[in-house]
């Protein structure tokens, strides 16, 4: 319900405030879901190092591991799954993926061979799917469009908390006890806070932050997908973030393998360096956008996808420090703007995403949203850099993954493009919708 409603319930301000409050908790309840997420799905790549060495496998299939054989799934099935949020409990459904891709994680630390390992991603990625789409439905329930791009940048700096935990923690685990007990403490947190989510979070009433009226019925899929196609800024959105991910999913996949080849680093210094990176400024960075873009929106909405844009122009110039200085100081001091700037798209994309469609349409059109961007990203990113490493590895040795990792700055620059062209109809596409009948 919206603060108004909730002021008719409870015309006390001590009922508004334990609404408001109630409201926040589930904000941290979903934020902690969304630690859990990043923590099952990219645990993996603390591990790499470990895996590679065991099963001795080539850059390329790493890639796969790591981005493919998980995206493919997760994309795809975020879209059924999100038609059933936009018709059924999203609460329910949240704590049935987080239970599915938790145990999908304990199952990855059981594997014997390489495609156990494979197995078990795909597994994670059917989990993982069914979470986004509904947490980022409900959230937009409960806070109004002025605090939405905050709020949901608070959820997405879950990522990096995520991050933090599984570089330090899965190092610290991986060097002392082996790679497979990582897995395994990565995915029990989440069987407990599956129940916590199913007791103490409520469904909210669908469009009660904006007093915009629930008809009931979600409409067809593809009036969903033919809505988004005639609104060229979604479109100019979603493959900005998708560049963007390319860049973040092949710096989370082998940045730490990178660290340990051409730095000589130990698990344990690498996640603990990566954790700090990752962990705090890269969530400054990821909320900090949301509040800026909310700010800045007031006066001017396009400023929800520029923030993004200048965030991008802002990290791309740091590559070649990071990636080809022989000094590992310089290279992870030289990370900390483009740790920074990592996730600063997604806050405000959602954000975006949601306010271009009715309330019924929303979750839908956050899985097609993260079926671009992860399809990109995640799908092409990793498995891209792993490929060109292994082209390039007869010739430079060692110091392939290097380059191929530069190819993020070819990513990052047509991100920007792209963020400038979806502003530019951003405010065209939203007078559309506030024109629409209802």
């Amino acid at each position: 319900m919206s603060v108004e409603q909730a002021a008719a319930d409870a015309p006390d301000a001590a009922g508004i405030a334990a609404w408001r409050g109630y409201r926040h908790y589930v904000l941290v309840v979903l934020t902690l879901v969304y630690v859990v997420n990043y923590l099952d799905r990219q645990i993996l790549g603390i591990l790499l190092p470990l895996i590679k060495a065991e099963f001795m496998l080539p850059d390329w299939a790493l890639g796969a591991l790591s981005g493919t054989v998980f995206a493919v799934v997760y994309a795809t099935l975020g879209v059924p799954l999100a038609i059933f949020a936009d018709r059924m409990n999203r609460r329910n459904i949240i704590a049935a993926s987080l239970a599915v891709f938790s145990l999908m994680t304990v199952f990855s630390g059981l594997a014997a061979r390489f495609w156990h390992l494979v197995v078990a991603r795909f597994g994670t990625g059917i989990g993982e799917a069914g979470t986004a789409p509904s947490i980022n439905s409900i959230l937009t329930d409960y806070y109004e469009p002025r605090h939405r791009a905050t709020a949901l940048s608070f959820y997405s700096a879950g990522l990096n908390i995520g991050l933090l935990l599984g570089f330090f923690g899965g190092g610290w685990i991986a060097q002392h006890y082996g790679w497979r007990p990582a897995f395994l403490a990565a995915g029990i947190p989440g069987l407990a806070l599956a129940v916590l989510v199913i007791a103490t979070v409520r469904e909210p009433v669908r469009g009660s932050a904006e007093n915009i009226a629930d008809e009931g019925k979600a409409p067809p899929f593809w009036s969903v997908v033919s809505l988004l196609l005639s609104r060229p800024s979604f479109l100019w959105l979603a493959v900005a973030t998708g560049l963007s991910a390319f860049g973040g999913y092949s710096l989370v996949a082998f940045f730490p393998l990178f660290l340990s080849v051409s730095h000589h680093l130990q698990p344990v210094q690498i996640g603990l360096a990566l954790a700090l990176l990752a962990g705090v400024p890269g969530a400054i960075g990821t909320f900090s956008a949301g509040w800026l873009a909310d700010r800045y929106g007031r006066r001017d909405i396009r400023a929800l996808i520029l923030v993004p844009m200048v965030g991008q122009m802002i990290a791309v110039p740091f590559a070649p420090l990071v990636y080809l200085s022989p000094d590992t100081a310089v290279t992870l001091m030289g990370a900390v703007i483009p740790a920074l700037m990592g996730a600063v798209y997604v806050g405000p994309g959602l954000a975006v995403t949601q306010s271009l469609v009715p309330v019924r349409m929303r979750a839908t059109s956050v899985a097609l949203f993260l079926f671009i961007l992860n399809m990109i990203g995640l799908g092409l990113g990793p498995l891209t850099v792993g490929t060109i490493s292994s082209l390039l590895h007869p010739a430079l040795g060692d110091d392939s993954l290097r380059w191929a990792l530069m190819t993020t700055m070819v990513s990052g620059s047509m991100a920007a493009f792209c963020y400038w062209r979806a502003s530019r109809s951003l405010k065209a596409d939203l007078e559309r919708l506030a024109s629409a009948p209802r």
